[in-house]
């Protein structure tokens, strides 16, 4: 056992989160924790690192394993972030810095000899514990995370999605041996979630992860936790295992549950039988009435099988209420300059019904490319031209167009003729129910915003829909309701994300932006990757 939350209870404000619930997670495990928005997946991973108390039970885990943490962004007054990275060699440090003071003292020491032994020890205590090691694995983490560009900056100067991975980076340097993520790959582009793909993967010991990162599930964990009222099913394997799994046992309780309802009424059928037998006999038969109070106190020792619960999801449905003509955008010769050259000679086309996902790394020009295509930024050079009779619905990373003081359901109908009934039936089709609606929108959550803007985007007329990372702040049943939608929406699709699983399911045509230039793969995600990388190699070596 590395690490255990035994018999725990925990509530806030009135709400009870656990009652009497035991997770263990044995040495060395990697393992998933999901469920729905609301089950309790962040309260269990702050018990278990010691940020919250369970009001009954105790976590247990072995003296001498180490919890790294992601929970919270410090304050790092006057420290760049490479002084926050060394953070995690504080130990280490202090042992160097003591080595210095030493080296300085054996200058001018009159007894030699024992200055020297006691240097020897910190040396060799230094050397064991990998103090040589320290600025090969500080580069290690700062390019794989992407922030080695960032290592001279002062901290708080940085944005929150730089910050996370700082701190990532700080807590990976740490070496814990019992890693707890909350939404790891949140802030992460592509190259630097597969970095931390390879590092969980090779990394020897326990994981724990919160994440609505499925592909990410899928290839670091070899277990998954799910957590439904309160209670914890195991599933062995990884999401798409889980999710099989799950299938089956929602299918056999199904049908154990139906069964179990047949002989309940069979039995209320013959208790009633009985007892109008036992009614009608002249005179009233007892061993009848007996029979009857028999089968009803063996109908109540029956344990009831409980019936599936079937999951609210969102009711979601996009049309392409008319078509564009044949070439949607042209791009041609475009070049944009910020700073720095960073997008130059781009020239592609989107027809109609394509589905083309943008993909590059964070800073490379992903949004700048369809904030061209929206027409909200010029091209310094070159045209991005939009075709005939393009409708477009434009599905925001961040969300400030909405009215922060509004509430949710002035905010949806600001631009829609629709009366406050007709509203509340469809937000309720994205799970806004009764006072929801009247919520102000700076106090709704990520997922609940992105609900909000969906709702809005299928009152439109479209055809063209351009969307920045859509599945950012979805749980994972609404990512599916969304890919179900895109999957059977009949106009034109352009995204940008680092969602693999979304890229994998839905796009055939990949624009990879990679040297300041976009390169077209006729193909899904994982043809147009290789492809990219083959290309990247021949260009390197070519620089070479």
């Amino acid at each position: 056992m590395s690490i255990k939350a035994e018999n725990i209870t925990k509530s806030f404000g009135g709400h009870m989160i656990f009652e009497n619930l035991t997770v263990e997670v044995q040495t060395a495990e990697h393992v998933a924790i999901v469920g729905n928005n609301g089950c309790g997946k962040t309260t269990l991973l702050q018990l278990l690192a010691g940020v919250e108390i369970p009001d009954e039970g105790r976590i247990i885990k072995k003296k001498d394993h180490m919890i790294g943490y992601l929970h919270q962004i410090p304050f790092y007054p006057d420290h760049s972030v490479i002084d926050v990275l060394k953070e995690a060699f504080s130990p280490l440090l202090t042992i160097q810095r003591k080595m210095t003071e030493l080296e300085q003292q054996m200058a001018v020491a009159e007894k030699l000899e024992k200055i020297l032994n006691e240097y020897g020890q910190l040396q060799e205590q230094f050397m064991q514990s990998g103090g040589y090691e320290i600025e090969s694995k500080m580069t290690s983490v700062a390019n794989g995370l992407g922030i080695h560009q960032l290592l001279e900056q002062p901290f708080e100067n940085l944005s929150g999605g730089e910050k996370t991975k700082v701190m990532l980076g700080q807590l990976l340097l740490q070496n814990p041996s019992i890693l707890l993520l909350d939404e790891p790959t949140n802030h992460l582009d592509l190259l630097a979630i597969e970095w931390l793909e390879e590092y969980i993967k090779n990394f020897s010991g326990t994981v724990l992860v919160v994440s609505h990162d499925r592909q990410f599930m899928n290839n670091v964990v070899q277990k998954v936790i799910e957590l439904e009222d309160g209670e914890a099913s195991i599933f062995h394997g990884n999401y798409d295992d889980y999710v099989r799994g799950k299938e089956e046992q929602i299918a056999q309780q199904f049908a154990q549950y139906q069964e179990q309802q047949k002989k309940i009424k069979k039995m209320k059928e013959a208790i009633k039988r009985l007892r109008q037998w036992a009614n009608e006999a002249s005179p009233p038969n007892p061993d009848l009435y007996r029979k009857a109070k028999s089968m009803e106190k063996a109908l109540a020792r029956i344990e009831l099988v409980k019936k599936p619960k079937n999951s609210q999801k969102m009711c979601l449905q996009l049309e392409a209420k008319d078509r564009s003509g044949k070439e949607v955008i042209s791009v041609k010769n475009a070049a944009r300059i910020y700073k720095t050259t960073l997008l130059k000679d781009v020239s592609f086309s989107v027809y109609w019904q394509d589905r083309l996902a943008i993909v590059g790394e964070n800073g490379t020009g992903k949004s700048t490319l369809l904030k061209m295509m929206l027409g909200e930024v010029k091209p310094d050079r070159g045209q991005c031209i939009i075709g005939r009779n393009v409708k477009i619905g434009y599905l925001a990373q961040q969300f400030e167009t909405f009215d922060d003081q509004a509430r949710l359901i002035d905010a949806f109908r600001e631009n829609i003729s629709m009366t406050e009934g007709e509203a509340r039936h469809v937000l309720a089709q994205f799970l806004f129910y009764g006072f929801d609606v009247y919520k102000k929108v700076c106090d709704l959550s990520g997922g609940e915003k992105m609900r909000l803007r969906l709702a809005q985007l299928m009152q439109q007329d479209i055809n063209l829909l351009i969307l920045d990372e859509p599945t950012n702040h979805l749980d994972i049943e609404s990512r599916e309701v969304l890919e179900d939608n895109l999957q059977n929406f009949t106009g034109t699709i352009i995204a940008v994300s680092h969602d693999r699983y979304f890229l994998q399911k839905i796009f055939t045509r990949i624009a990879w932006i990679e040297h300041q230039t976009v390169t077209i793969h006729q193909g899904d995600y994982q043809w147009a990757k290789e492809k990219q990388q083959a290309k990247s190699f021949q260009f390197k070596n070519k620089r070479d």
